[in-house]
């Protein structure tokens, strides 16, 4: 039976867990796949703000649930999924919206030191691998398919001359594993994507776009003139959370202004 169009995207009776649920993009999200009716576990490492965005979810008229864990830590992982699995049954989709930290640091790619270059590879590459496998071992297990977003960066494709080798390396390999995940997890009909947006309004990044000087050389090199907010990636993500990308796998999404294209 084919479903009507209008209800494609909706998520009624799906469960998503949100690793990084409590940070900029992150809550966002949460709000937007609790607004399409999907019951939302929301996982951080501060408590308190991990049950502010639940309880914004659920002020909103969705279940939502917050849990205190480590991604990089893969016992943490597994506690995370079993919490949602005790509160709401099972597990549809998991959005991994961990990660940044680029501008944090900046170092010439000749001297780039061990300990930063393993805190943003582990931010932003082991925290997506152990969250996505706790995960997906549910999903398997379940037998209902699933979904698995990632968050990526335009930065996995393209280069930048500014000291950001363990970040495009991570992200890099976001994209990379999107493609490996998608081929191997299909037989249980698991969905694997990816979104790549340039810069996103949050406030991990407000010291940066708070410099003239910056924002101006960054509004340059994007054809819409503007930086991204939260809203623009909600289109996406309720693409590939939803019935309306079954078909769709193994893809890396540029929401990016039209910054790749000029490149």
């Amino acid at each position: 039976m084919t479903m009507p169009l209008g209800d494609i995207f909706r998520l009624d009776d799906r469960v998503a867990l949100i690793a990084g649920g409590s940070g900029g993009i992150g809550s966002a999200m949460a709000e937007i796949l609790g607004a399409a009716g999907a019951s939302v576990s929301i996982a951080g490492r501060n408590a308190d703000r991990a049950e502010a965005v639940a309880a914004r979810v659920r002020e909103a008229g969705a279940e939502s649930l917050a849990v205190v864990a480590d991604v990089n830590n893969p016992i943490e992982c597994e506690r995370m999924v079993a919490e949602t699995l005790n509160r709401f049954g099972r597990l549809d989709i998991i959005l991994n919206a961990v990660g940044g930290g680029a501008g944090t640091a900046l170092y010439p790619a000749e001297q780039y030191p061990e300990s930063e270059w393993d805190r943003i590879v582990d931010l932003n590459l082991r925290s997506t691998v152990q969250a996505t496998q706790a995960a997906v071992k549910a999903m398997i297990a379940g037998k209902r398919g699933g979904r698995v977003l990632n968050i990526s960066s335009v930065r996995g494709q393209l280069a930048i001359n500014s000291g950001y080798s363990a970040y495009v390396a991570a992200k890099g390999a976001i994209n990379a594993l999107t493609r490996q995940w998608a081929t191997e997890w299909a037989k249980y009909r698991i969905t694997v994507n990816a979104i790549a947006p340039t810069f996103v309004d949050t406030p991990q990044v407000a010291s940066l776009l708070a410099d003239p000087d910056f924002k101006a050389k960054l509004l340059s090199r994007i054809p819409l003139n503007r930086v991204g907010e939260t809203q623009d990636l909600a289109g996406a993500v309720l693409l590939f959370c939803s019935d309306a990308s079954s078909y769709i796998t193994g893809q890396i999404l540029n929401i990016d202004g039209g910054l790749t294209a000029t490149q």
